[in-house]
């Protein structure tokens, strides 16, 4: 009896979808029936596994056997990489092996033999071994050793862009199909990882490879022999990015495309030389997996109807305000996604241009060669705009161009630096901006962050003791509600979260706020009277964000400033 028929009669698959999965090229009827989606692919093994007496184990949940490091470098690295075997631990004097295949037994008789001990298979998700083999061995391993010399599948990775040499040693190590395959692998991880960002960093150690993942950084395991190819990776990704692989005293900038699995994916580059060699930051953007819309960034509710009156006004500005990566960016395309219209002229200037939009006219911003800020902004007025978009405002010079452009009939949309958006009115005093200029022009302010998304597959209820939550939780909404915790699954990798979403406070220039501004009042003076109005801080929308079962209370306090402050809630 073979899977299909194993498949048939255990009620998981019907006749027709038996049919189409022994028509399936280039894969056994198991895999294609997975891989079609007919069946669940630890059903499967589980019904298979009980035909041919093999037991099912579920990794995720397995607690690791202290000797593990031990065994692995006495078990055969090529059937790792080849056949995904995975030794689990010794029992009784024999080895239990895990593996997706229940029907190839050469390689657990060939692991015997290499071993000298018997082996027991079990079966296991080819995904859950893919990920203890890189959570021990590392990403990249498998090249470093040598041990796969194929072509790099087109439908993989593709750089699209020729590649520049200049002829050298290095260059030549940079372009051999190992390193290529090598730094293939490290980017295919990240992408599969979710990663927003890579770094890759030259300690005393050695090598460090590490992904931003929903904004933290995860280090990722790398085999001690990836060392001795540091060099190599780093003059690899410079001549992708197509920089100076030869100069290594001064920081770099470039990106690269590229085409994974059909998908484009933009990648900006950063090098900074360091005392230990040079490190290397790239960003990757995912065009297909951006969704510009402001409901599902996070803007909902009262917040939302307010905000979509305002980016509807016909002249003045919006700003955005937060730290750095905090998502400013994205809010601003959507927001111009949300008013674009034929009959609307929208221009922006940027630095960088990071995403292309359908029907919006974009300019990047090139400081070497004089188009700043300031100067493209004067040319947009002159291309008759109804709406535009300043990357950031960070001089006087910029701050006064986008308040001549609201003055002159037009809506501005731009970003700050500040912690909240009482402060977007001072700090363009600051600037030296005019007090009644920034009162009379600016007519909204969001301050938004990131916090990670409870992952939906494992999140867990759990019941707050009033003792254990910050002391400005509102516990009188908690009545009837229920709040959420992390837990960790084999869906967001064991953290907990998976994806992120915004949390904001948006203060509309009200007169009482318009009145402060234009007297040059105090960051906490503005704030109060906002709050008077009915503004909901950034603590307290994350708060509603809990209490509507979407992220955590750590994740919260994490990434917002407490309104502890018995005159500020007042």
């Amino acid at each position: 009896m073979d899977a299909g028929e194993i498949l048939l009669n255990s009620g998981l698959i019907d006749p027709q979808q038996l049919q189409r999965s022994r028509a399936h090229e280039d894969a056994s009827v198991l895999d294609a029936a997975i891989e079609l989606g007919f069946v669940n692919e630890e059903d499967a093994l589980r019904a298979v596994g009980g035909v041919v007496g093999l037991e099912y184990m579920d990794l995720s949940t397995l607690e690791e056997d202290k000797d593990l490091a031990s065994i692995l470098e006495t078990f055969p690295q090529k059937l790792i990489y080849r056949e995904s075997l995975f030794p689990i631990r010794r029992k009784n004097g024999a080895l239990i092996v895990a593996t997706s295949n229940p029907f190839d037994l050469y390689p657990i008789d060939e692991a015997s033999a290499a071993t000298g001990l018997s082996v027991l298979p079990v079966l296991a998700g080819r995904d859950e071994i893919a990920r203890l083999i890189k959570k021990h061995l590392g990403v990249g391993r498998e090249t470093v050793e040598g041990m796969i010399a194929q072509v790099i599948e087109e439908d993989e990775i593709e750089l699209l862009g020729d590649i520049e040499t200049d002829g050298s040693e290095l260059s030549d190590m940079a372009q051999e199909a190992s390193v290529i395959r090598l730094v293939n692998e490290i980017l295919l991880e990240a992408l599969e990882s979710r990663a927003s960002d890579v770094h890759v960093e030259s300690q005393s150690a050695g090598l460090t490879v590490r992904y931003r993942i929903d904004g933290i950084l995860h280090t990722q395991p790398m085999p001690p022999e990836m060392h001795r190819f540091e060099a190599a990776i780093v003059s690899r990704l410079k001549i992708m990015a197509r920089l100076n692989i030869a100069e290594r005293r001064l920081p770099q900038d470039g990106r690269m495309k590229l085409k994974v699995k059909g998908r484009e994916i933009d990648v900006r580059v950063s090098v900074l030389p360091m005392i230990h060699g040079e490190g290397i930051v790239m960003r990757l953007l995912d065009k297909s997996a951006m969704v510009f819309e402001l409901r599902s960034l996070g803007i909902d509710g009262a917040v939302y109807d307010v905000y979509r009156k305002l980016i509807e006004l016909p002249h003045g500005i919006i700003l955005f305000v937060g730290p750095t990566g905090c998502g400013k960016t994205t809010s601003l395309y959507a927001s111009l996604l949300e008013i674009n219209q034929p009959d609307i002229k929208i221009i922006t200037t940027e630095d960088p241009v990071e995403y292309q939009l359908q029907g919006i006219n974009q300019i990047q911003v090139h400081s070497k060669i004089g188009l700043t800020f300031a100067r493209s902004l004067r040319s947009i007025l002159r291309h008759d705009p109804d709406v535009v978009l300043v990357g950031e405002i960070r001089d006087l010079e910029t701050a006064e161009n986008a308040i001549q452009a609201s003055l002159t009939g037009h809506l501005v949309f731009s970003t700050l630096h500040t912690n909240d958006a009482a402060g977007a009115y001072t700090r363009l005093v600051d600037m030296g901006v005019e007090p009644f200029l920034v009162s009379s022009t600016v007519e909204a302010v969001m301050a938004q962050r990131l916090a990670r998304r409870l992952c939906e597959h494992c999140k867990r209820l759990y019941d707050p003791k009033q003792d254990g939550l910050p002391p400005d939780f509102p516990w009188e909404e908690l009545a009837g509600g229920q709040i959420y915790e992390a837990v960790g699954c084999r869906e967001c990798r064991h953290v907990g979260y998976r994806g992120r979403l915004g949390v904001f406070e948006l203060m509309p220039t009200t007169k009482e706020v318009r009145h402060l501004a234009h007297e040059n009042a105090s960051t906490w003076e503005i704030k109060k009277a906002a709050i008077k109005n009915g503004m909901s801080t950034l603590r307290v929308d994350g708060w509603r964000k809990v209490l509507a079962g979407q992220t955590s209370v750590a994740e919260i306090v994490r990434v917002t400033k407490g309104d502890t402050d018995v005159e500020l809630v007042s």
